[in-house]
């Protein structure tokens, strides 16, 4: 035990790991010490669970540390990672603890903390430190040593309708016109929400799938990125003949999207139609966005008068920039979507509502609207590629395209522009894999040409 300085299911934003080997309800149960006597919140504890079968034994145990170091807890009970933003962002709270693993396999589960006022927790701003305290709780409480994690009777506390009110705040439901969408819920956490929301938009006409929450994810993991899944999506809103299809991953922090046509849209034109609803709302703000695509983005944001601000990926910089900036909107080609309104947060509910605004407004379907942007500035999407020496790649490839680049940034990874495409490159911090994104200005042509050439310089390194 004296031997362990980390612990695997520790990550950069959150914990996540495999049950019961790299997460359990002994180690979520000294988490939740561990919690306590880093953050040291003043006010009551919110913690709620996903769908996954492995959920509510860790919730359990999650309280039962809060409590052993005399935290008061709300039990929201079953919810998305939202409604716990939600209620930390309440008067009285301290902060809170979402049980999910949101995409993962269904044999993986996880935590994600935030403090008061929902400011996230990350290996920079203590999570590190929670994972050093909980190292050394292992040695106080070793998981052959008996010790009750049984939590004591806690608050429940069902916030449905408060935080319906508040997103339904945030649009013009007055404005909204009769529309048919196809709903996948991936047999993840969005149902009841969902639900909940729709019922005060009675012009709307929805078809749905996979509806039901089921942690035995019957119809697969809840990852809207895998093709199986999308297809499902797409091929039902081509059956009904749909205005646009929604669907969430498994804690419904991430709303993806397809247009009438069927067609999945890239994160990154979502970023920029946001941008550009949102500034019409609050002309001249501030507008946070991830450096992997940009282009289009920048566009909309300059073309409206607001001001546009890049940010390392991560939920903790955009939240952290956006509370800097009072920005009104921040976007992640992920379709991580985090917005003032909802105190700088992201939410996978609030896109789809300000979606209907934007097509209630205009006399164009979706299909036409992003057409244009996807035209303008054609994108690879993100390629993953699996090298031996990712550092080794990042200076071959500066050393070979320094001299043509116009810009060369180092932000996050390493970013370059010339006169009609750029990319970004990326490696992940737990494996040898790297992340690619280009983009050129309307020039297929050139994007396939650039694309096949990164690919070949991977490869040859693999």
């Amino acid at each position: 035990m004296s031997q362990i300085t980390h612990l695997p299911a520790f990550k950069a934003y959150d914990v996540r790991g495999r049950i019961p080997d790299q997460l359990n309800a002994h180690m979520a149960y000294l988490i939740g010490r561990a919690y306590m006597r880093v953050i040291r919140p003043q006010g009551r504890i919110a913690v709620g669970y996903d769908i996954r079968l492995s959920s509510p034994s860790l919730r359990d145990a999650i309280i039962a540390g809060l409590q052993a170091e005399g935290a008061q807890v709300d039990n929201i009970g079953m919810c998305g990672t939202e409604l716990i933003y939600f209620a930390a962002a309440q008067s009285g709270m301290g902060g809170g603890i979402m049980v999910t693993a949101s995409h993962n396999p269904k044999d993986y589960n996880g935590l994600k903390m935030v403090r008061e006022q929902a400011k996230p927790i990350s290996a920079d701003t203590g999570l590190a430190e929670i994972e050093a305290v909980t190292i050394a709780l292992m040695r106080e409480y070793p998981d052959t040593q008996p010790f009750s994690i049984q939590p004591v009777q806690c608050q429940s506390v069902d916030l449905t309708d408060a935080y319906v009110d508040k997103l339904l705040s945030c649009i013009d439901i007055s404005t909204i016109k009769p529309m048919h969408i196809v709903v996948n819920a991936g047999n993840g956490c969005a149902d009841p929400f969902f639900d909940a929301i729709a019922q005060y938009l009675p012009l709307l006409t929805f078809t749905y799938i996979n509806h039901q929450p089921d942690g035995n994810f019957p119809n697969g993991v809840p990852n809207p990125m895998l093709i199986e899944q999308q297809d499902i999506t797409s091929q039902a809103v081509m059956n009904e003949g749909a205005d646009f299809g929604i669907a969430w991953d498994g804690d419904f922090d991430r709303c993806f999207f397809f247009d009438d046509n069927g067609q999945f849209i890239e994160g990154y034109y979502l970023v920029a139609l946001f941008a550009e609803h949102l500034l019409k709302k609050t002309p001249n703000g501030v507008i946070v966005h991830d450096p992997r695509l940009i282009w289009s983005t920048l566009e909309n944001v300059k073309r409206l008068g607001g001001t546009a601000q890049i940010c390392k990926c991560g939920h903790s910089f955009i939240k952290e920039m956006m509370r800097e900036h009072d920005a009104i909107y921040g976007g992640e080609m992920s379709a991580h979507h985090y917005f003032k309104d909802f105190y700088y947060c992201d939410s996978g509910m609030l896109p789809w509502l300000y979606m209907l605004e934007i097509l209630s407004q205009s006399k164009q379907p979706l299909s036409k609207i992003v057409t244009q942007n996807m035209q303008q500035f054609p994108c690879s999407g993100e390629q993953s590629f699996t090298v031996k020496d990712p550092k080794a790649i990042f200076d071959q490839i500066e050393d070979l395209l320094a001299e043509k680049a116009l810009t060369i940034d180092h932000l996050d990874g390493l970013s370059m522009t010339f006169e009609d495409w750029r990319f970004n490159l990326r490696s992940s911090n737990t494996e040898s894999v790297m992340r690619l994104n280009i983009e050129t200005r309307a020039d297929n042509e050139l994007l396939i040409e650039r694309l096949n050439a990164f690919s070949s310089l991977m490869i040859n390194q693999y």
